[in-house]
């Protein structure tokens, strides 16, 4: 587990830029005022636990679309493995690139020694606070994956 301090429920949400699908850049605070934002983070595509957690997720994304919640995927790996990872899972919402790790440190959720994100599920509202979040305490187990569904209900959906 990390020892960076994840931010606090009911603060400003930390605000990134990361590279997505075809190098484009994604912001968190682009959805200010538009939307929620669920953010998911995951160690690394093509992993044993991500090649199932995020196919979940998007199980939920026509209804968080309906309700006005985007979701977001986010590692370290690559915007060139998220793109291919996103593909082969049949993924619809934004995976990008954490390269330099700066939004795990932000969100307290890089384990430094490892250098990867830990497993974990934050959800932002419209004004662009945190309202929801939680960390894995097991990275190997599927059933320690962060509740999506928790995340959506903190947004109101």
């Amino acid at each position: 587990m990390s020892a960076l301090t994840l931010p606090q429920i009911g603060q400003e949400a930390p605000d990134f830029k990361l590279k997505g699908e075809g190098g484009a850049f994604y912001t968190l605070s682009e959805y200010r005022g538009d939307k929620g934002v669920i953010l998911v983070f995951y160690p690394f595509a093509f992993s044993k636990i991500c090649t199932h957690q995020l196919p979940d997720v998007q199980k939920m994304y026509a209804r968080a679309q309906a309700a006005g919640v985007e979701i977001i995927g986010i590692s370290v790996d690559s915007y060139h493995s998220a793109t291919a990872f996103a593909k082969s899972l049949g993924i619809q919402f934004p995976l990008l690139s954490d390269w330099d790790r700066a939004a795990s440190r932000a969100y307290g959720v890089l384990i430094e020694g490892a250098n990867f994100a830990n497993r974990a599920i934050f959800a932002v509202d419209k004004a662009g606070k945190l309202v929801h979040a939680e960390v894995s305490d097991d990275l190997g187990e599927m059933e320690k994956v962060p509740s999506h569904e928790q995340a959506l209900a903190a947004l109101g959906a």
